[in-house]
């Protein structure tokens, strides 16, 4: 699986418009804290079990309509979430799998905050927020 950083995955999906974008965050966080613009939701767990879903893998197939090759880019919080939602896409078959690295949130700061120190939105890329 490929790793890229939220500037190199918006350009990657600039320059290859067949490449599907999917947020893998519970519902509510994608409706609530926000979401990249374009971004399909299919949640890899849900709240309050936080339980896989063991139909995330076909859900994405459904939307690459059957392309196992169709670059699927995955994005969560921080970049955790989709690394594992990634990994159970490429042991489901799908050859051109990435990881957004630092997530639509970024990584926690020295007080525990995120969106400080990098992110999908701490680089201010498109998104909107339902």
């Amino acid at each position: 699986m490929q790793n890229l950083d939220p500037v190199a995955a918006f350009s990657f999906l600039e320059a290859n418009p067949e490449a599907l974008l999917v947020d893998c965050r519970t519902e509510v966080e994608y409706m609530c804290v926000g979401h990249p613009t374009g971004a399909e939701h299919i949640a890899w767990q849900e709240a309050p079990d936080w339980q896989v879903d063991p139909h995330f893998a076909d859900k994405v197939r459904h939307l690459v309509v059957g392309d196992m090759a169709r670059p699927v880019l995955l994005i969560c919080r921080s970049g955790i979430r989709s690394r594992d939602a990634g990994e159970a896409l490429e042991a489901a078959g799908f050859i051109n799998v990435i990881n957004v690295s630092e997530g639509f949130e970024g990584p926690l700061d020295d007080n525990y905050h995120r969106g400080t120190l990098g992110g999908w939105r701490f680089h201010g890329l498109p998104w909107q927020q339902n």
